[in-house]
């Protein structure tokens, strides 16, 4: 009888794929009929960016004195008083910087989903060692996408009820509370999130531990 073969630690053998059956090929295949949702999202983002161009054309147009753009400004924003508003004021711009600046955390909102959801449940990306690849992209899973997600939120609902206050003479008591009840339950529903997942990690750490 031969010596049995030697296994080179250097080279170790690599085990062969088998390759998979018809149905689970399909299954696994079905994935890819998420891409028209992800493309879907951005043309949203791109009708948000156009959305965010004409406000703030808007905004540069009534500082110079346009009342035209000051009145579509007044319309997109809800702002309402007594008196008639012929220029801008503190309130107004506030106002609008406010509504410029949800429109940008949503847009972040819609790139982490985009490139998070597409490279966790779609296909890998392949920006290993690209100059601009996003920091949390080395690390993204379904979790931590989850987490993220919950945080942009609040970050877009603190907008929104900021935007709120400021014109609070504009809502009733009733919004007021349901828009406040409504932002705490968010941040709870974060803090449960991000709980869960350390609940999880640190079990699947210390079951790895355990092995």
């Amino acid at each position: 009888m031969s010596a049995p073969d030697r296994i080179d630690p250097l080279n170790p053998p690599v085990a062969r794929r088998s390759p998979l059956r018809p149905l689970p090929k399909l299954i696994f295949a079905s994935r890819w009929l998420q891409l028209p949702l992800y493309l879907g999202l951005i043309i949203a983002q791109a009708v948000y960016v156009v959305h965010f161009l004409v406000e703030l054309l808007h905004l540069v147009e009534a500082a110079f004195g346009s009342q035209t753009a000051l009145q579509a400004l007044i319309n997109s924003i809800g702002y309402k008083t007594s008196a008639p508003v012929t220029s801008l004021n503190e309130t107004v711009i506030m106002l609008v910087v406010l509504a410029l600046i949800d429109v940008v955390m949503i847009s972040n909102l819609l790139i982490m989903v985009i490139v998070g959801g597409y490279e966790t449940f779609v296909s890998r990306m392949e920006l290993e060692g690209h100059r601009d690849q996003p920091e949390w992209l080395s690390h993204v899973n379904a979790s931590v996408l989850k987490v993220k997600l919950a945080t942009a939120i609040i970050g877009i609902s603190s907008i929104h009820l900021l935007k709120t206050f400021i014109n609070a003479d504009n809502y009733t008591d009733r919004v007021l509370i349901a828009q406040t009840v409504i932002h705490i339950t968010f941040l709870l529903s974060a803090i449960a999130i991000a709980y869960t997942d350390k609940l999880m990690t640190g079990n699947a750490a210390h079951e790895d531990l355990s092995h």
